[in-house]
């Protein structure tokens, strides 16, 4: 093994550093991880043009590897062993609170980066913490005692895994969080990767409907939405979105509106209220939103609409997730689209958010 961990920095926006670290030491109750796949989403593709914080970072959030080295505690605690393939939520719980002990990691304050200075998350935390190596866009990642981390199923391959955090992210928002379920009607904005997955999730579970909306540069991306189990694909561009969904509906509407463009604004919120039916539909929406004047309250309470936030994932929708991946059920190699080396992160980081023909993109830090 190398006494150096080659790692690519964000030091600045739009700007990555190669750099060395030195190969850290593995306490008893902690282990390294050697990153065979880091996936890249839309939310790095934002925080790498605007970066939430001035100090240099690696980033990777999505990330699959070999157990590399291993202390006996961390062994014995986590019933796994050097050489066994993982998956590492980018979360990293304090294991003591209400939150954590349900398997909501997403909501414990430790994992809250922006609140909490001594939070650490995979992909966020800040590389001048020792031992440095918080991210998966390296050859290795430090895994503390309290690292969430999941055994990758015997056949799933580490690349296909690589999709396990949308995946996850799709049956915790559709499923979990909006109830989504046999006989239900749904609209998906948004064809990405995490389109894509809610898709997928709300097939699985039984939705009767399902439409899927996108721009004209979703071509592709349409098209795996079809794929995939859409029933009904509209692009915005050429068509009324809202009078295309009564059409199809029969004037009745949907029953769940899944926010996944990941920075539209305003517009999929507004296209989402009037989607739904006439009372008690279900709205998803991203935080990206920071103002919203003359927001439609008012139809919200006379809709009887209820309003879910797209926060992350859990444990279970993990677990379920790494499973719907290795079912064969669907041909998900449609959205593992492109995989970059190590050296041309910034290339791979820029490929996710310029085209339509990349869905999802696997960093492979040993190519």
């Amino acid at each position: 093994m190398s006494e150096k961990v080659l790692a690519a920095v964000r030091t600045g926006p739009e700007k990555t550093e190669f750099q060395e670290f030195a190969m850290p030491d593995i306490p008893d109750d902690g282990a390294l991880l050697k990153v065979e796949v880091a996936g890249i989403c839309g939310t790095d593709v934002k925080f790498y043009s605007k970066p939430p914080i001035t100090d240099p970072v690696i980033m990777g959030h999505e990330n699959i590897g070999y157990i590399a080295k291993a202390g006996r505690t961390f062994q014995k605690r986590r019933g796994l062993k050097e050489g066994d393939l993982v998956f590492a939520e980018h979360y990293v719980g304090c294991m003591n609170c209400e939150h954590c002990h349900r398997g909501d990691y997403r909501l414990c304050m430790a994992t809250d980066w922006r609140k909490n200075p001594d939070g650490i998350r995979f992909g966020y935390t800040s590389a001048r913490k020792a031992p440095h190596l918080w991210g998966g866009f390296a050859q290795y990642m430090y895994l503390p005692w309290n690292s969430i981390l999941h055994r990758i199923p015997k056949g799933l391959s580490p690349e296909l895994a690589g999709v396990v955090t949308p995946m996850a992210n799709g049956i915790q928002w559709a499923l979990l969080d909006c109830k989504v379920g046999y006989n239900s009607r749904v609209l998906v904005q948004g064809p990405g990767q995490q389109g894509l997955s809610q898709v997928v999730a709300c097939k699985q579970a039984g939705a009767s409907l399902i439409i899927v909306t996108g721009t004209s540069k979703d071509t592709r991306r349409l098209e795996a939405a079809r794929l995939l189990g859409a029933d009904h694909v509209i692009n915005v561009s050429e068509e009324d979105p809202l009078e295309r969904i009564r059409e199809i509906t029969s004037g009745e509407g949907v029953d769940v509106a899944l926010d996944c463009t990941a920075g539209a604004g305003t517009i999929p919120v507004l296209l989402g209220i009037e989607a739904l039916k006439r009372k008690g539909g279900t709205l998803l929406i991203q935080g990206d939103v920071s103002e919203f004047p003359n927001f439609p309250l008012a139809k919200i309470a006379n809709k009887y609409i209820t309003i879910k936030a797209a926060r992350g994932h859990n444990y279970e929708s993990c677990e379920l997730a790494l499973q719907q991946l290795n079912s064969d059920r669907f041909p998900l190699d449609l959205i593992t689209t492109h995989r970059f080396g190590l050296q041309k992160t910034h290339e791979a980081i820029k490929a996710v958010g310029a085209s339509g023909e990349v869905i999802h993109v696997s960093l492979m830090p040993w190519e």
